[in-house]
């Protein structure tokens, strides 16, 4: 006989930052939450990243989620108590024509963007000697993501949300969750699985074009040995976020970069790098595509981050303290919202800009499923 669970006026299967975020939200709209997660804890895209609320780099219906995230990112972590510096990014430029691509930014956005010389960027953030300028976006934030999505939990669980940790989704209908545990009755349903859409709902993942997009990361130790409160960006970053993708002089960076680093370009490199509370720094990243991912990691894809990591820092070589594989869901579109049955929404960021949007992107999922 098939136990019982209880019921729910929202059951979110899924406690990684976009499954959290809409049961932040369900509490303040006085919903009574359930979340069904297969493991223990959250160990998904939500830890695995660089904990940076890169607002300022996204445009359109990003943006106007990256904003609101900002100000719900804030408040929680008053709330919740976790680890949040308000510090914003800075963008270091290496070439003239990056700093015409931030220089058009800046005449976009206005105070969002913070042009600075190369004295001003150092005093900020380390960097090479290669650095000619950059710019300072004030409204980004970091948190620890090791830290930050289980502190939500916790938080959450403190205000009635139930988890049911180690438990996996079988079954999801219009008011009802078949689980390894029991069956939840459901008013509504949010399935927020990142990258495994396809295991509940595979004709949606197709349709959509959700693929694994798998990522190098790696945690070092400091060279410098300095407090770090920016994240720090480059110009590898202008080809990654939309926020740049209408400025007039970056196609000249595209160009310039597929001839003089065309292997880097060619494996997804974002060079950019956070620091950990502990002075550790997470670099990263490279970017690599399929449905079904092969297992094995190429240690060339790390020594180039670590190569140009270094050579952004101006330091001969950096001590590798962690290595790991983030793995996040993308798609052509930046956000999946899809209706597959009556009261059930699949919701997933498409564009690895989870840990920016979710918070913002929650609210008008709920709006339209209560509606």
């Amino acid at each position: 006989m098939t136990s019982s669970l209880g019921s729910a006026d929202l059951v979110v299967v899924g406690a990684g930052i976009v499954g959290l975020a809409h049961a932040v939200d369900a509490v303040a709209r006085g919903l009574s939450v359930a979340v069904v997660e297969r493991d223990g804890h959250a160990t998904g895209a939500s830890v695995r990243n660089f904990g940076h609320g890169c607002f300022t780099a996204q445009s359109g219906e990003a943006l106007g989620y990256a904003l609101e995230a900002r100000t719900a990112w804030l408040k929680l972590a008053k709330e919740a108590g976790f680890w949040l510096r308000d510090a914003g990014t800075v963008l270091v430029a290496r070439a003239d024509d990056e700093m015409a691509v931030l220089a058009e930014l800046q005449a976009e956005r206005g105070d969002q963007v913070v042009l600075l010389d190369r004295a001003g960027v150092t005093a900020r953030v380390p960097a090479g000697p290669e650095a000619v300028g950059g710019a300072w976006f004030p409204l980004d934030v970091r948190v620890d993501a090791r830290e930050a999505v289980h502190a939500i939990a916790a938080w959450l669980a403190g205000q009635g949300v139930r988890f049911h940790w180690g438990t996996t989704a079988h079954t999801i209908e219009p008011g009802l969750v078949g689980t390894s545990r029991g069956r939840i009755t459901a008013g509504r349903v949010v399935v927020a699985v990142g990258h495994d859409v396809d295991r509940h709902f595979p004709g949606l993942a197709e349709a959509n074009g959700v693929r694994r997009c798998v990522l190098h990361m790696l945690r070092v130790a400091d060279p410098h040995r300095r407090e770090i409160e920016p994240a720090v960006l480059t110009g590898f970053s202008l080809l990654r976020y939309d926020g740049f993708a209408a400025c007039p002089s970056l196609p000249a960076v595209r160009g310039r970069l597929a001839a003089e680093s065309a292997e880097l370009v060619g494996i997804g490199m974002n060079l950019m790098f956070t620091q950990r509370p502990d002075g550790d720094l997470t670099i990263g990243d490279t970017h690599a595509y399929a449905t079904t991912v092969d297992p094995f990691n190429a240690d060339a894809l790390d020594r180039h981050v670590l190569a140009e990591t270094a050579r952004l820092l101006g330091v001969p070589r950096l001590d590798v303290r962690e290595r790991w594989r983030g793995v996040y869901a993308s798609a052509e579109r930046p956000f999946l919202n899809a209706a597959p049955m009556p009261g059930v929404r699949v919701v997933a960021v498409t564009s690895g800009i989870g840990m920016t949007t979710a918070l913002g992107l929650a609210p008008r999922v709920l709006d339209d499923l209560h509606d």
